[in-house]
């Protein structure tokens, strides 16, 4: 069984990668975002509206990828959308951290936050996998302990819940990689590496923001979160539709 897993998931993934080569231009968009916010890198001391749309279109081109790509013959929709979503959240909370030193950082958590039930909710139960569950919940566990000392009480308890839905998607993410459903197709490697991202992003985040600021934080951060929402998007190309997974046993 393992074999044929293990056959499966690279016939799977040579899929995906002809999927991303074939929808290369629709990305281009997205890798125009990028240059200009990487290119212009506008101070986060003098927030405007201009720099929160360098900020979050990227995601909205994303959305825009998702769109385009993710509902057409062969694709699973209910995925798909719940996808759209997820990234239409993060943008969002890019608008919020814009300004999350007026203020309103804890809405930007709260935006991620539901980000992250959206994706979870696309990726579906099955394979349950518990024992693949306590690793990961122990280590967002852990890191939020290396964190906690710096943490403003204020932030604690946002920062807490946040840090169990993000490992609760990683969860579903990697397990459903992993491991396809009875009958059902094997989720993205894309969604899966995504998730390990978005760990990295935000656990540097917050280290910088909160314990001691890290040489080139800021670029790090972003460019592994928008890597980390690129290759979640990405995932539309090569999903099956997981609703009945939740209905199932």
């Amino acid at each position: 069984m393992d074999i044929i897993n293990m056959d499966h998931s690279s016939r799977g993934g040579k899929k995906m990668f002809a999927e991303i080569k074939s929808s290369g231009p629709k990305l281009v968009p997205f890798a125009i975002s990028l240059c200009l916010y990487f290119g212009l890198w506008l101070p986060i001391s003098s927030p405007s509206w201009f720099s929160a749309l360098l900020k979050c279109l990227p995601a909205l081109c994303l959305a825009a990828f998702v769109l385009s790509r993710g509902f057409g013959a062969g694709r699973s929709r209910p995925y798909s959308r719940k996808i759209l979503v997820g990234l239409l959240l993060s943008f969002v909370g890019d608008i919020f951290l814009n300004w999350a030193d007026q203020g309103f950082f804890d809405h930007g958590v709260v935006s991620f936050g539901l980000a992250h039930l959206c994706y979870t909710l696309a990726m579906g139960i099955r394979p349950l996998m518990p024992g693949l569950a306590l690793p990961l919940f122990l280590a967002s566990g852990g890191l939020l302990a290396l964190l906690w000392p710096c943490l403003p009480s204020s932030a604690t308890i946002p920062l807490a819940v946040y840090s169990a839905a993000l490992a609760l998607m990683s969860w579903r993410a990697v397990a459903r990689w992993w491991r396809p459903p009875q009958g059902g197709a094997r989720g993205s490697p894309s969604a899966a590496m995504g998730a390990a991202l978005f760990i990295v992003s935000d656990f540097s985040l917050a280290l910088d923001r909160f314990c001691s600021p890290l040489p080139h934080g800021r670029l790090g951060v972003m460019a592994t979160y928008y890597l980390a929402q690129m290759l979640i998007a990405i995932s539309v190309l090569d999903q099956a539709d997981p609703d009945s997974l939740w209905k199932r046993n």
